[in-house]
């Protein structure tokens, strides 16, 4: 406080000394006076002079003003009053006019008064708990004020409301206030708080802020909305720009979908507001933050799967192909589109299929590609298209393969009805106009990154320069233009061209030296010594000569890799080269190009990198230095080390694809066992079935065999003879459909167990060989399985010997029956009819009996070759074990070779690292000394230049304070 008396001393127009009595004695009224009446009109006073004598209430009444709002909440009158008087002192937005000199003194004020109120973190905490009553007067004023404080000292005040419980809850509930200006300024106060603090940005999302933000941008009408959607639109940005969690929780709640609506303009477009427009220019830019290439690449491809599937990139296509759509929408539409399909290849395909709505239809692409080569367009218009066009192209090589079609002989039109986007990109290449030619070149470049087929085809393309003359290749016609002297940004789009055709394509390089005129040519370029403006091409033409070098099959013995490095080494010299390639990556606009992949430039002239291209050189560079500084022995052993390289991977490939094959027939052999185990429960189940039918059949011969016994004794009664003879027909007969369906059941077993066989044969043949530890523990699972059903198959042994014990005895306890019987039919004669009937049933019992033993012994047999059988394969595996232990030591030294490997790298970077360090601190030491050092070293040093000058101001601006 007592600076600010200072400074209100100071001040050479400041307030009659009647008013500064009038601000002490009323904030005396509100420190002692008793009666509520009595401070509530002091407040009100106060609150009248804070605007004219803003720093002199700030001062005196601060203090009783925060205490008017710890003691008087009861009455909201005077709270409101006490809410509007700090919001006078700590805003900056004044209404009235102010002199010129005062109004950094202003701003000042309402930093330093913020500090004093923030200083004590209870004050923050007792505004959030004033925003909780409903009372307009009271909320309005305090949502207003915390504003304020957060547009003064952002980072605290938001560290403090992080701290706070419930803090940033109390102010998500704004959003649903029903009136209007609490609700807007709410959504004001939320990007105040929101910005550059991830964690805040997490609270307020999860407290629901998506749903409530788009259910308020539907209500205000979208893109036709006022300010309050646009300031909706300004937070949802800052809740999802680089907050991949937030991005993630936007697209998992399906939130995408509800932006579709906010696009559906049509083309009936007669009024194009100027808030229409800046509206859906931020609703484009929030496309663009949930796509951005700078997001993690998996939350980028789902983002753009789910924009496609709920039909916005379809409806992003209506507008870039719609009439009467201003240009500044039209470009951000671009620039979306091109992000929403970059490095997805369903996205890609469809955006190849959409048509301009013309007579005869066209392809938007080649649509798009007329307005980037047409010179009468607007030049951020046609940055935008070539844009769409490298993302178009971007991991596509389907598209690459169908750019460079339309350039070969058999796809041409030969009516020249329509033109392709192949003719389209030639004719800009061979323009008049400079940015066509760089902009043709560019995109033709990125027909061919990373894609050697397509590099390949586009050898095949024939021009026609002239009638009369032979047709030219496209390479020898790119050639000839760089040889003529065009301009720098023409040359510079070629030589970025052929460097990205020849890298990585020996054949190209092959077609490229076959030319005689073409490394005259570029030895001549770089030998040069030419201007600031030539040394860039000089540059370039040094990077296409050691690409030359560098991916040369020594094809052509004239231009062979040893040649060309004498040839340069006589003719230019090694060091010269090397330094001349250097200044590709020591020129100002190329790490401006090699931030971002969006051609985003000010004006033509600065359009000279493509992003891609940067790629490239970091890429190349390196490589091209070490390879002319290479002995022809160390070119030879270098290709001894690759063919081995290159053996060792395909080794690696061909394991690889061996572990694929076995984690199949793992698969299978996972499946087969699976539904072994399903048969064995099933012949578990029959198993018990039948046991449960033998003891029936059992009980029923007990019963039979009381009911003979009893008859037995009444012999001399003919009627109980003849009551017997009509009991024992039913019981043979039902004994005898019992036996029936113990040998169908029989049958079943036997049938199972040969299909159980079967399955044991497939498994012996399709025995996986061992190569991998997940083999090795999978096999060991399939062994203790095999050792499971080699249990079952002997309790189900075990089982078939019960039962043949029991058919034993059955059979026993039958021909005790039949004595019986036999016995009393000698006692009692019964008609002839019922004695045969009796024979043939007891004969047809006794073969069965029969049968049933005979499969019985079968079915041991049986059982006994399949435990052979389980036996041999149980040798097997272990034999596949142990070959899998041998080839696991193999890896592991292979593993130990590469990790040396990398630690000698890492050892030469550190290296490198202290050397540059070291010639940093003498090139410092030589300027303090006033040592001149020359051009090239400064620019070597470059980036830490700058970062010297920006030390040596901020020194200056400190001793300046």
């Amino acid at each position: 406080m007592n600076f600010l008396r200072g400074v209100m001393g100071g001040q050479s127009a400041g307030p009659q000394h009647t008013e500064a009595e009038t601000i002490q004695k009323l904030c005396d009224r509100v420190a002692s006076s008793t009666l509520l009446d009595d401070r509530r009109d002091a407040v009100r006073a106060l609150k009248s002079l804070s605007k004219k004598y803003r720093l002199e209430v700030g001062i005196q009444a601060m203090e009783h003003l925060i205490r008017v709002l710890q003691t008087d909440r009861s009455d909201s009158e005077i709270i409101g009053y006490a809410l509007d008087t700090l919001y006078n002192i700590i805003s900056n937005d004044e209404e009235e006019e102010v002199e010129e000199n005062s109004t950094r003194q202003s701003e000042d004020l309402g930093s330093q008064f913020t500090e004093i109120f923030i200083k004590q973190q209870e004050n923050v905490t007792l505004l959030l708990s004033l925003l909780e009553e409903f009372d307009f007067h009271v909320r309005w004023p305090g949502v207003k004020l915390l504003t304020s404080l957060l547009k003064q000292l952002g980072p605290q005040v938001q560290q403090i409301i992080l701290v706070s419980p419930m803090g940033v809850s109390r102010l998500m509930d704004l959003l649903a206030d029903s009136r209007e200006v609490i609700r807007n300024d709410g959504v004001l106060l939320l990007q105040a708080l929101t910005r550059s603090n991830g964690a805040i940005q997490k609270i307020v999302a999860f407290e629901n802020a998506f749903e409530r933000l788009l259910d308020i941008i539907t209500e205000e009408g979208n893109s036709d909305g006022g300010i309050v959607v646009e300031d909706c639109l300004i937070l949802l940005q800052n809740l999802l720009k680089n907050n991949n969690s937030n991005q993630n929780f936007f697209k998992e709640g399906s939130y995408i979908q509800r932006m579709k609506p906010w696009f559906e303009v049509g083309d009936e477009n007669s009024g194009w507001s100027a808030q229409k427009v800046t509206n859906l220019h931020l609703m484009l830019q929030l496309v663009r933050v949930l796509v951005s290439p700078n997001n993690p690449p998996g939350a980028t491809s789902s983002c753009q799967k789910a924009m496609f599937q709920c039909g916005l990139l379809q409806q992003l296509c209506t507008i870039l192909m719609a009439t009467g759509v201003p240009a500044d929408i039209l470009t951000e539409t671009i620039n979306t589109v091109s992000e929403v399909i970059r490095g997805c290849q369903v996205n890609q395909d469809y955006f190849a299929s959409v048509n301009a709505p013309s007579n005869p239809p066209r392809p938007a692409i080649v649509v798009l590609l007329m307005s980037m080569v047409n010179e009468r367009q607007p030049f951020v218009l046609r940055c935008a298209v070539l844009y769409c066009f490298q993302c178009f192209l971007y991991k596509n090589q389907k598209g690459q393969g169908e750019i460079v079609s339309t350039l070969l002989p058999s796809t041409i039109d030969a009516t020249g009805n329509t033109v392709s986007a192949g003719q389209l990109l030639c004719g800009g290449l061979f323009s008049t106009d400079s940015l066509s030619n760089w902009c043709a070149a560019v995109a033709l470049a990125h027909a061919l990154q990373e894609n050697a087929t397509q590099k390949e085809q586009l050898l095949r393309v024939q021009l026609a320069t002239s009638i009369g003359n032979p047709p030219v290749s496209l390479l020898q016609q790119c050639t000839n233009i760089l040889s003529q002297g065009s301009k720098i940004q023409t040359r510079v789009g070629l030589l970025m061209l052929l460097c990205t055709w020849l890298s990585n394509c020996p054949i190209a390089v092959t077609h490229f030296l076959h030319n005689s005129a073409n490394v005259p040519f570029l030895t001549g370029q770089i030998a040069e010594n030419l201007g600031e403006e030539e040394q860039l091409v000089q540059g370039l033409c040094a990077l296409l000569l050691g690409i030359s070098i560098y991916f040369n099959d020594n094809s052509l013995e004239t231009y062979m890799k040893e040649k060309l490095k004498q040839l340069i080494e006589k003719r230019i010299g090694k060091e010269n080269f090397i330094e001349k390639l250097g200044f590709i990556s020591k020129h100002e606009l190329y790490s401006r190009a090699s931030q971002k992949p969006q051609p985003n430039f000010p004006s033509p002239e600065y359009m000279i990198f493509d992003h891609e291209f940067t790629k490239l050189v970091k890429e190349l560079e390196g490589v091209i230095t070490k390879a002319i500084y290479k002995s022809s022995e160390e070119d030879k052993k270098e290709e001894e080390v690759k063919k081995t390289l290159e053996q060792h991977d395909s080794i690696v490939t061909h394991y690889k694809n061996m572990i694929r094959e076995q984690d199949l027939q793992l698969e299978e052999l996972k499946q087969q066992i699976s539904t072994l185990k399903c048969q064995n429960e099933q012949l578990q189940t029959a198993v018990t079935q039948q046991v449960s039918q033998i003891q029936q059949h059992k009980d029923q011969y007990n019963l039979l065999k009381v009911q003979l016994g009893k008859d037995s004794q009444h012999q001399g009664l003919y009627s109980d003879g003849a009551q017997m003879n009509g009991v024992q027909p039913e019981e043979i007969s039902r004994l005898r459909e019992e036996i029936e369906e113990l040998k169908s059941n029989r049958e079943l077993l036997q049938s199972q167990l040969a299909e159980k066989d079967s399955l044991i044969e497939n498994l012996k043949s399709s025995q996986p060989s061992p190569g991998t530890n997940e083999q090795s523990s999978a096999t060991a699972g399939d062994s203790e399985q095999i050792a499971e059903l080699k249990q079952e198959l002997a309790t189900l042994k075990s089982q078939l010997n019960s039962q043949s014990v029991e058919i034993a005895k059955l059979q026993t306890e039958k021909q005790e029956l039949l004595q019986k019987t036999e016995a009393f039919v000698k006692s009692a004669p019964v008609p002839g009819e019922s004695e045969t009937v009796i024979a043939t049933k007891t004969t047809d019992v006794e073969g069965r009996l029969s049968a049933l033993l005979q499969e019985t012994k079968e079915l041991k047999n049986e059982i006994k070759a399949l435990s052979e059988e389980r036996t041999a394969i149980k040798e097997q595996l272990d034999s596949s074990n142990s070959t899998i232990a041998i080839l696991q030591n193999e890896k592991n030294k292979l593993e130990v070779d590469i990790i040396d490997a990398k630690r000698e790298q890492d050892d030469l970077l550190v290296l490198l690292a202290d050397q540059d360090q070291k010639i940093f601190s003498l090139k410092n030491k030589l300027k303090e000394l006033g040592h001149p050092v020359e051009e090239e070293d400064e620019l070597e040093s470059g980036d830490q230049d700058d970062e010297d000058d920006e030390d040596e101001d901020d020194g200056k601006e400190q001793g300046h304070i």
